[in-house]
């Protein structure tokens, strides 16, 4: 397992619009703002999986939050033990969804979550530990509003070991007590002090990112699109299945588009992390392609500034791939000769699918794939 430092994992951006906290905490090693090689952001993910694994070695379910979190609660998942069940938390309408428990997130810019609950009780029983990740607890109100509500919900909850897992654990004091009140154990990468950030960012000049619609030249080059069965952990999923069928993708791929000595880019698409990141690590595994980075698209509004030591150097805001009524956005684009977009979606937006085109030929990419899934979101 390795060991992580603040300067590691720790990055302080400038959110947009943002009265609740105006401060991104941004992780350059969780491929969702800042491109990382796919080996780096599965070691970190699997070094935390260690850690529960150690502790809590007999949980069979493992939840995670969206949507920062939903790869790093799938490794843990699989560190713990292939049988794990696997659910995250969205912001979506998964369809064939039948009843969801929502709780409320109190610092984000969208502040409802939901966890699709049809086969939840089936999923309790199955386990004597239940383990909710995040990317990092601040305050630990999220977690104690979707304990309860779940509780109140399922009281077949109260039986069971409740472990909040994180990279990073910000709670103060207070706060941790107030988490062992409530029966919440915690385990994290790295404690670090709960910090306001706010008079650091405030000086920050920093600017929304630029609009995508309209293109700054003609598209140079259309996404193929490639049409993929993922499973959806949204309603739930054995994880070693989830894995598998992931994986599997990379042969799609292979035959799909030139990789060789390329600089390849594989994004993933607001929740849909995961299977970017098991495909980017593939790739890079088979040595084949210059350098591969993997990152993904968000709903965050983040500050662009070229400062020095600043995260966020560049970003395009982007139709929705779920949702052509939202904005959402892809942050520090770099220059890449193939780029692979991983969405789980079997609607994707053609305004979604064109907005990141247009950024990626903007940047110098002319080849693009697009692989689509099949679920109902």
């Amino acid at each position: 397992m390795l060991r992580y430092k603040e300067k590691d994992i720790l990055r302080i951006a400038k959110r947009i619009n943002n009265g609740r906290r105006p401060y991104l905490l941004v992780n350059p090693l969780q491929a969702k703002h800042i491109p990382v090689a796919p080996s780096k952001a599965l070691q970190m993910m699997a070094s935390l999986g260690e850690v529960v694994a150690e502790k809590y070695s007999d949980a069979r379910l493992v939840i995670g939050f969206a949507e920062t979190a939903t790869a790093i609660g799938a490794v843990v998942a699989k560190s713990i033990s292939d049988e794990c069940l696997y659910i995250h938390t969205t912001r979506e309408n998964v369809r064939t969804a039948k009843q969801y428990v929502y709780f409320t997130e109190e610092h984000s810019h969208a502040t409802e979550q939901k966890l699709v609950s049809d086969d939840l009780n089936n999923y309790l029983e199955e386990t004597s530990t239940v383990i909710l990740v995040d990317d990092e607890f601040s305050t630990g109100k999220t977690l104690i509003n979707m304990v309860n509500q779940l509780k109140a919900t399922y009281p077949i909850l109260i039986e069971k070991r409740i472990v909040a897992a994180s990279i990073i654990n910000r709670l103060s004091e207070d706060n941790l007590n107030r988490w062992e009140k409530e029966g919440i154990e915690s385990v994290c990468l790295l404690k670090l002090p709960n910090v306001d950030y706010t008079e650091e960012v405030a000086p920050i000049l920093a600017e929304t990112a630029e609009c995508c619609s309209v293109p700054q030249r003609r598209l140079q080059s259309a996404a193929s699109v490639l049409v993929c069965n993922l499973p959806d952990p949204r309603s739930g999923v054995v994880v070693s299945y989830y894995f598998e069928m992931c994986i599997t993708k990379t042969e799609l791929i292979k035959s799909s588009c030139e990789l060789k000595d390329k600089r390849v880019l594989v994004l993933g698409t607001e929740e849909c992390m995961l299977p970017a990141l098991l495909i980017g690590s593939k790739i890079e595994k088979t040595g084949l392609a210059r350098s591969v980075k993997c990152h993904a698209t968000t709903r965050s509004p983040i500050g662009i500034c070229n400062a020095a030591g600043y995260p966020i150097k560049s970003g395009h805001r982007l139709h929705s791939f779920y949702d052509v009524n939202r904005e959402t956005f892809i942050y520090n684009l770099h220059k890449y000769d193939v780029a692979i977009i991983v969405s789980d979606t079997n609607k994707p937006f053609n305004s979604g699918l064109y907005d990141l085109s247009i950024a990626l030929n903007n940047n110098g990419c002319k080849s693009i794939l697009c692989m689509v899934g099949e679920n109902d979101v």
